[in-house]
């Protein structure tokens, strides 16, 4: 039996253990169902991030063909020029939502995927590989901005899902059994105290009841022998 240490047996302890159980209980149920939806979260979550980091690998690779290619028709000292042109770098804006409680970051980006005038490079003497490379590459970089949105939303899910479950199995381990026993140990130790005054009581009643008899004993003697005196 765990006892909470420096706990007194009495019955305004018991009251205030009570009601600390009933909120211990009551958070136990609130965290289980707040650490279940969390899960559901996470794995909705986790399918999507698997779908990013698909689409974000293809991406790649899709971006790499066309900038190998690009490199193979005009040479890299055009594709070291072009890249120099960007005139217009992508506005980032971080904002955040809420997931069960979890604040989870929102990235959106302007002007990634640009028009080909927006680029700043001439469309006159360039040809359409490059045109093509910088269309793979605008479409990595939204994905790669997604991906980051998701993966970091996964990861502030799950360190999440493990403080509530650490906070649920102290509960439902530690707080919950400690204020059982602790209650437990009160309502004994109440009933031995009031087992032990009752017998205190009888005992202090028994003194009373046979001292009231000792003097009621004496009292009649002394009527007797008074009556007896004026009887002679």
């Amino acid at each position: 039996m765990a006892i909470i240490p420096g706990t007194k047996p009495t019955r305004a302890v018991l009251i205030a253990l009570k009601r600390r159980m009933k909120v211990a209980e009551t958070g136990h149920s609130l965290l289980k169902m707040k650490r279940d939806g969390l899960m559901i979260e996470f794995f909705e979550v986790l399918n999507r991030a698997k779908t990013v980091r698909k689409e974000l690998v293809e991406a790649l690779l899709k971006a790499e063909q066309r900038l190998q290619m690009a490199s193979a028709i005009e040479g890299s000292v055009t594709i070291g020029s072009v890249a120099y042109a960007l005139q217009k770098e992508p506005a980032i804006q971080l904002d955040s939502r809420n997931i069960m409680g979890v604040v989870v970051p929102k990235i959106e980006a302007e002007a990634v995927q640009k028009k080909m005038y927006e680029r700043g490079y001439g469309v006159i003497g360039t040809s359409a590989a490059i045109d093509e490379a910088a269309d793979a590459y605008e479409i990595l970089l939204d994905k790669i901005i997604l991906a980051a949105e998701v993966e970091t939303a996964m990861i502030r899910l799950v360190e999440d899902i493990d403080s509530t479950k650490r906070r649920v199995n102290a509960l439902e381990f530690k707080v919950v059994p400690d204020l059982k026993d602790t209650i437990k140990f009160i309502g004994m130790a109440l009933e031995e105290m009031e087992r032990d005054n009752i017998v205190k009581l009888k005992m202090l009643k028994g003194k009373a009841e046979k001292k009231a008899a000792e003097e009621e004993a004496k009292k009649n003697v002394e009527l007797a022998a008074t009556s007896a005196k004026a009887s002679a």
